[in-house]
C-alpha cells in the first residue's frame, strides 16, 4: 500500500514542480517547501512565503553523483552520502541565480530519502529545500508543527511521513576556493 501511495503522491508533486508550483515535502532531514531549482519565479514565491531576504541563499537536492557534478562540475573527495551533508560549492551551473550566494556559492545535497530520490529523478533536475518555517522561526520537528500560513499557501502538501517525527539538520560544509574543506554546522 505505501509503494503505491508513494508514487501518486511522486506523480502529484512532479506534476507541481512542472507546473512552477511549491510543494511541502519531507526529506531526509526535515519537512521542507521546494520548487524547480531552475524556476526563478517559484524561488521567488518560497522567499516571500517564508518572508527571507532573498540574499540568504537557499539549497538545492540532487538526486546522486552525476547529477552533483553536472551541477557543480565537481564531486567532493569526501562522503557526502553516508549521512545528510549539505556541501557549499565555490559555483554551481544550471540552477536559477536567485539560489546562489553573493559570491556565487550554491548549497547542494546529495539526497537519500527515497521519495525525494524518486521525486528528482523523474523530475530529472535539482528542487528548492528550504526548512517549513517562517525565516527566524525554529524549525518544525514533525508535520504537525508547520505553520498553517506555510500549509495554506504551498500548492501541494505531500501525504507521507506526516506523524514521524524529523529533527535532524544536515551537516553543512564549506568548499573553499582552494579546495580545502571547512565543517560550518
Amino acid at each position: 500500500m505505501e509503494s503505491i501511495n508513494m508514487q501518486t503522491e511522486i506523480n502529484k508533486a512532479l506534476a507541481t514542480l512542472k507546473a512552477g508550483g511549491i510543494i511541502l515535502y519531507p526529506t531526509d532531514t526535515i519537512w521542507g517547501i521546494g520548487c524547480d531549482a531552475t524556476n526563478s519565479i517559484a524561488i521567488k514565491k518560497i522567499y516571500a512565503l517564508k518572508k527571507r531576504q532573498d540574499s540568504k541563499a537557499l539549497i538545492s537536492l540532487v538526486t546522486d553523483k552525476k547529477q552533483l557534478k553536472s551541477t557543480t562540475g565537481n564531486i567532493p573527495n569526501f562522503d557526502i552520502t553516508s549521512k545528510p551533508t549539505t556541501v557549499i560549492y565555490p559555483e554551481a551551473i544550471g540552477i536559477s541565480p536567485n539560489l546562489l550566494a553573493k559570491d556565487g556559492s550554491a548549497a547542494i545535497r546529495v539526497v537519500q530519502d527515497d521519495f525525494c530520490q524518486q521525486l528528482i529523478q523523474l523530475f530529472g533536475k535539482a528542487i528548492v529545500s528550504t526548512s517549513a518555517n517562517i525565516s527566524g522561526n525554529i524549525s518544525p520537528k514533525q508535520f504537525s508543527e508547520i505553520s498553517e500560513e506555510i500549509k495554506n499557501n504551498v500548492d501541494y502538501i505531500v501525504n507521507l511521513r506526516q506523524n514521524e517525527l524529523m529533527s535532524t539538520p544536515s551537516t553543512i560544509l564549506l568548499i573553499n576556493e582552494d579546495g580545502s574543506v571547512k565543517k560550518i554546522r
